[in-house]
C-alpha cells in the first residue's frame, strides 16, 4: 500500500461511500423503471459508479 495520510484515508473512504451509495440508489431506480431507455441509463450510470469505487479500492491495497 502507498503511504497515505490520515487525510487521504478520510477522503478515499468518503468517495468510496459515495460511489457505493450511488450504486446502490441507481440500480435500484434501474429495477423500478419501467421505460428501456430510462432502466439503460440508470444501469449504465450504476455500472460507473462501481467502476469508480472500485479504482479508488485499489489505493487501499
Amino acid at each position: 500500500m502507498t503511504n497515505l495520510s490520515e487525510l487521504d484515508l478520510q477522503n478515499l473512504r468518503h468517495l468510496i461511500g459515495g460511489y457505493d451509495t450511488t450504486h446502490c440508489k441507481l440500480t435500484e431506480y434501474a429495477e423500478c423503471a419501467t421505460d428501456s431507455n430510462v432502466k439503460q441509463f440508470f444501469e449504465k450510470g450504476a455500472k460507473s459508479a462501481m467502476d469508480n469505487k472500485q479504482q479508488l479500492m485499489k489505493f487501499l491495497q
